[in-house]
């Protein structure tokens, strides 16, 4: 471990360490592995990552994260079936979008598939349909028959199918779902038009 001199500041190692010549190496992956975990839950690879950029060594790496994992202040399994479910409810994520996310934080195989059974089509269709509808709040769908309207749909039609590829839906997924919110908005619409309320 690289040794530091008075005065250098990493705010994710104690004073009393930093201000040691040659700190323990194991004292400061501890003194970062909890700071880092008291911020927000973390996967092992995570945390890997911020140890070497600290410059632990990785035996001490290694070691340090072996016995977080002991006590179970480390668990992947339990850190990915936290994140599917909150990124599921918070950004409307399809499973294979979670699984990507997963892949980056080191969580892979077994894990990752358990969590992402959480994830019922039935979760992800609903997903899908909140994030269509919010992107069309205060809009209106073209239901006439003109070209300028078709042209106008079609380019909604893309747009909200992109939206959700971007967020991990299959495409075929996504297109039915927007075409079928289009179409009942659209029938909506032609209703409120014969009542005389457009």
């Amino acid at each position: 471990m690289r040794s530091r001199g008075r005065g250098t500041s990493d705010p994710e190692v104690p004073d009393h360490l930093a201000e040691d010549p040659e700190p323990d190496a194991e004292e400061v992956a501890r003194a970062i592995v909890l700071r880092q975990l008291t911020a927000s839950p973390k996967s092992r690879r995570q945390l890997e990552e911020k140890l070497a950029a600290r410059n632990v060594p990785d035996e001490v790496a290694a070691s340090v994260l072996d016995r977080f994992e002991e006590v179970q202040l480390v668990d992947d399994a339990a850190f990915a079936q936290m994140w599917v479910r909150s990124r599921q409810r918070s950004r409307g994520l399809a499973r294979g979008a979670l699984r990507r996310e997963l892949q980056q934080k080191g969580i892979t195989g077994d894990q990752a598939e358990e969590a992402l059974d959480e994830v019922s089509e039935d979760q992800e269709r609903q997903a899908a349909l909140e994030l269509i509808h919010k992107k069309l709040r205060g809009r209106t769908v073209p239901a006439g028959s003109s070209s300028q309207d078709r042209a106008d749909r079609d380019k909604q039609v893309r747009r909200l199918a992109g939206m959700l590829a971007r967020k991990g839906y299959a495409p075929g997924m996504a297109l039915g779902l927007v075409r079928e919110v289009l179409d009942a908005q659209g029938e909506d619409d032609t209703d409120l038009v014969a009542r005389g309320d457009l």
